[in-house]
């Protein structure tokens, strides 16, 4: 009998890690993850069928940083595709997606002299819990992005960056018309509902209620998610803590827990750097920690001379 089950809600929260890898990152659900590309992506660019590859992408040298992806996968085609889930804002988060987006790139390289430079297409898809600052103020919440020249036409179709800032999207389940509006709302509400509501009750939809329905996971996977969620619940609560708290104790503790899940226990001397860190600083944390492949990150940034 599993006693650590603190989890009431019926349906997975698709914007942990646990639950958005089981909704999209495995092989027999792959088809959730073509239905929701295809209603993101240019129409040109529709997929048909695509293989799971390696989230772990490393540089051409070991000076080279590592990257690991939340979902990375390649059409039939060849298509590469970037799929990341983002929780928190992080700094110079549109940078590490550039970043990030040329592992695809170098990969197709073909080694000797007969390559002649041609590159599949490679889209960088960022589900975001979080709005940029720069567009608070826009309605859009839908981002497409890529290379233009100065008269505002495409210089370069194969590079592509789409970001969805859920929080924006406010359509109620009543005024819920596209295909595209649907998965927005799930991806926002899922772990909401008590039942499949009947405008969801599509082929597609009614497999993603199936494979997200808490009551059908094994006790291992029932772990893994509560873990995963309290680490959602964590990380959401530390900038809220700090914005709140006159002194950053709160979120230092939350900041503490995370690292410390990741890594082990932490040193005095590191313990010491975070609890002095400021409510500004504390935040900045709270999103590279993310990052972080070791504990030498994390002593690297805390070395580091602060840059606001």
């Amino acid at each position: 009998m599993n006693t650590r089950r603190f989890v009431s809600d019926r349906y997975v929260n698709p914007l942990t890690d646990f639950g958005f890898k089981r909704i999209f990152g495995t092989e027999p659900n792959k088809a959730l993850l073509i239905d929701f590309l295809n209603v993101v992506l240019p129409e040109e660019h529709k997929i048909s069928d695509l293989s799971y590859r390696n989230s772990e992408q490393v540089g051409n040298n070991i000076l080279d940083r590592k990257a690991i992806f939340d979902l990375y996968c390649q059409s039939k085609s060849g298509e590469r595709f970037i799929v990341e889930i983002q929780k928190a804002k992080q700094n110079f988060f549109k940078d590490r997606s550039v970043y990030y987006s040329t592992f695809p790139i170098q990969e197709q390289a073909l080694k000797g002299d007969a390559w002649n430079y041609y590159l599949s297409s490679v889209y960088t898809v960022g589900i975001l819990d979080f709005v940029f600052d720069e567009h608070k103020h826009d309605e859009d919440f839908l981002h497409i992005v890529e290379l233009k020249d100065q008269n505002c036409r495409v210089f370069y179709d194969k590079l592509k960056f789409i970001y969805l800032e859920l929080p924006k999207f406010q359509k109620s389940l009543e005024a819920l018309e596209t295909h595209f509006d649907k998965w927005m709302y799930l991806l926002r509400h899922l772990s909401r509902l008590d039942d499949p509501p009947e405008s969801l009750q599509e082929k597609t939809f009614m497999q993603l209620f199936e494979i997200a329905e808490i009551a059908n996971f094994s006790p291992t996977e029932q772990e893994a998610y509560e873990d995963s969620l309290k680490y959602y619940r964590d990380l959401n609560n530390v900038v809220n803590t700090s914005r709140q708290a006159g002194r950053d104790e709160g979120a230092s503790r939350i900041i503490i827990r995370l690292l410390e899940k990741r890594f082990g226990t932490l040193s005095k001397q590191v313990l010491t750097a975070i609890q002095d860190l400021s409510i500004e600083e504390s935040e900045i944390l709270s999103e590279a920690q993310m990052e972080f492949q070791a504990m030498d990150d994390l002593a690297t940034w805390l070395d580091r001379p602060f840059k606001s």
